[in-house]
């Protein structure tokens, strides 16, 4: 049984992409394969396998010597079980930078491409006569995804054939993109079960910068000032989460996806100078809102510096 999956603290992406590749390889292919989560899903990701009946794929560990393995919306080993590289990958599907460092016994199937979703990318990899056999959850968790990782194509990650398949998956399912992003965007902002340490951890990617290990967390919400009125507790969290995740800081941004900005927290000087020199503004408080920044991909990431 091949598994597939994506990063730690999945998103939708991370959620969907494995559950849609696990179909094509199991039905289309007639090689049976299993969807993985690498934790809980987001709120976004848990609705959407509510919404669309999905079961949500089972959570897992680690993987074992011989475990042949498809890795989707990520290639960075930082963002994988501890023994990948034991494994048998066999296939990698994403549309992150490059990172290195995955080790395979034979030549595989690498397909990376500059999309805004890796739901996109499976989308062109099964081709229409394919996907004309999938159910409709199947059809739906790659809409899903898309509009998620592009924030309703907001994003500067989205591109033209984003929009285009987006569009194409939503008049197929009968769905108004408008009402359903919104639906999607309510699920997302619902935080109230998540404890301060849970918020940030929930979408977070780790990054070195300066010597220092970095948690560059990110929440997408269309209502920011409910993550702000706990401003003050994610702050005090963020210590105890760094030296239970090994990093040395934690840098938090809440992403108003409605006003198009980010604030980012600002606990201490050094991220209060990481703010400085990266996003050229003035840092006065614990915070720091920084217009048109939406995405940490593309805008937040490689503008970090010391």
């Amino acid at each position: 049984m091949i598994k597939v999956f994506g990063h730690k603290s999945p998103d939708t992406d991370s959620t969907g992409s494995p559950i849609i590749w696990a179909w094509y390889l199991s039905e289309i292919r007639k090689t049976p394969a299993k969807a993985l989560l690498q934790g809980e899903p987001n709120t976004e990701a848990a609705w959407m396998l509510e919404r669309w009946n999905i079961a949500k794929p089972e959570l897992f560990a680690d993987v074992a010597a011989g475990d042949q393995c498809v890795i989707v919306d990520t290639n960075n080993p930082g963002e994988l079980p501890a023994s990948i590289n034991d494994a048998e990958v066999i296939e990698i599907i994403d549309h992150h930078l490059l990172a290195g460092g995955i080790k395979t016994r034979l030549p595989i199937n690498i397909t990376i491409r500059p999309l805004a979703c890796t739901a996109t990318i499976m989308h062109d990899l099964i081709g229409d006569e394919d996907l004309a056999r999938a159910p409709k959850e199947i059809k739906a968790a790659m809409l899903t995804c898309i509009l998620s990782d592009t924030l309703e194509f907001r994003s500067p990650t989205t591109t033209p054939h984003d929009r285009f398949v987006a569009e194409k998956l939503a008049k197929e399912l009968g769905l108004s993109i408008p009402a359903y992003a919104a639906e999607m965007f309510a699920a997302k902002s619902d935080v109230s079960a998540f404890g301060d340490a849970a918020l940030l951890r929930m979408d977070s990617k780790e990054y070195e910068l300066g010597g220092k290990q970095l948690r560059v967390s990110v929440l997408e919400t269309t209502a920011p000032a409910v993550l702000l009125a706990r401003k003050e507790a994610l702050i005090a969290a963020m210590p105890a989460v760094a030296k239970e995740d090994g990093a040395d800081e934690v840098l938090l941004f809440i992403v108003d996806i409605l006003n198009e900005e980010a604030t980012l927290l600002v606990p201490n000087d050094f991220v209060k100078t990481v703010a400085e020199k990266s996003f050229n503004v003035t840092v006065s408080g614990d915070s720091v809102v920084l217009p048109g920044i939406m995405s940490r991909k593309k805008q937040i990431i490689p503008a970090l510096a010391v």
